[in-house]
């Protein structure tokens, strides 16, 4: 914790205006921040939220509101923010002034005009790997849509695939799926035998044909990553497909839950700033901070998502890389999400994935 400054603790009433915007002047200073006055300067960040909001907050905010000064809003949004950003954007009122999406997200928003292009200055800046690289986008994170499940339900027989969490007679229990489209399309050709090469264009007839077998099986049609977490540390479901970080977090509280990386779906998401938000020079000086090896290691250390920073691996322990999903014998088992394919079908996925679940 930085000491506040003695200038600051005297009284303030006794503080002239002068003195505190000098203040904060100087600490801004410290950390290459133009000299402006930030004083009064709130910044509304926007992540995933559940365990994803105390690792960037960790990791993150509180590092970044102690050199700047600045006051950070940190709050959870839904996991596809794709549709808020454009109304912000359309209407010029802004819910969030920096925001994580996913590498489908961009796809969908970038080729709009909708997003703030972003500082690359900068050696942090520079690290990322160019997989995370985008005019206005900064991937943060790696992260894997697995299939989770309990061990105290199965043993060690589990499912150990899509087909086995679509055989209900051989793995019987209460299911979850995802009330969403992106990646549930795909896993369910992966359970209907589509090689992992040739899932792409997807082929929505056999992706719904396949998921009709299950729908009657779906005991909870879950909404957000946080909710996953909370189903699967509660025994409320035995198995479901989520994000890996929500089921390690279970893992790591001992709870007896396991994951599968065969037939995973990996994709990016990171930073990204709607277009025209008044913070905009703000917000970048935060996203390039998160670029930081250190600080990307410190929230793999917290969340076990793969930095985009390849050099934070030089901060992230052994025994706590083995759980991420760029570790070498989890990755050669993962299937990369094709973005751009999302980024063009999306809104027409959606509009079939709601009209089908009320069928």
């Amino acid at each position: 914790m930085i000491d506040e400054p003695r200038f600051l603790k005297a009284r303030r009433d006794s503080i002239s205006r002068r003195e505190v915007v000098l203040g904060v002047g100087v600490g801004l200073a410290a950390v290459g921040l133009p000299f402006r006055t930030f004083a009064a300067e709130t910044l509304t960040v926007a992540d995933p939220g559940g365990v994803w909001t105390p690792a960037a907050d960790a990791a993150f905010v509180q590092p970044f509101e102690k050199e700047s000064g600045v006051t950070i809003n940190h709050i959870a949004r839904q996991h596809y923010p794709s549709v808020e950003i454009k109304a912000n954007v359309e209407a010029k009122a802004y819910t969030w002034d920096v925001v994580i999406a996913t590498d489908g997200d961009v796809a969908e928003l970038a080729p709009q005009d909708l997003l703030e292009p972003l500082d690359w200055s900068g050696e942090d800046m520079a690290q990322i790997m160019p997989e995370a690289k985008q005019p206005g986008w900064m991937g943060t994170d790696i992260y894997a849509t697995i299939l989770a499940y309990r061990t105290d339900k199965f043993g060690n027989n589990g499912p150990k695939s899509w087909a086995d969490f679509w055989d209900v007679q051989k793995f019987p229990g209460r299911r979850a799926l995802h009330k969403h489209p992106i990646d549930m399309l795909e896993i369910a050709l992966l359970a209907d035998g589509v090689p992992k090469d040739k899932l792409y264009p997807i082929d929505m007839d056999r992706a719904f044909k396949k998921l009709d077998q299950i729908k009657p099986d779906v005991d909870v049609w879950w909404t957000g990553g946080a909710q996953t977490t909370e189903l699967l540390q509660s025994g409320e479901v035995d198995l479901l497909p989520t994000w890996n970080g929500r089921a390690q977090v279970v893992i790591d509280a001992k709870d007896p839950v396991a994951i599968v990386w065969n037939q995973g779906l990996f994709a990016l998401e990171g930073w990204v700033i709607p277009k025209g938000d008044r913070k905009a020079e703000l917000g970048k000086k935060f996203i390039k901070f998160t670029a930081n090896a250190k600080r990307q290691a410190e929230f793999a250390a917290a969340l076990p998502y793969g930095p985009t920073n390849p050099k934070a691996y030089d901060y992230i322990p052994k025994d706590r890389a083995k759980y991420l999903p760029t570790a070498a014998d989890n990755f050669k088992q993962l299937i990369q999400s094709d973005n751009q394919w999302w980024g063009k079908n999306k809104e027409k996925a959606i509009e079939r994935f709601n009209a089908w679940l009320l069928a």
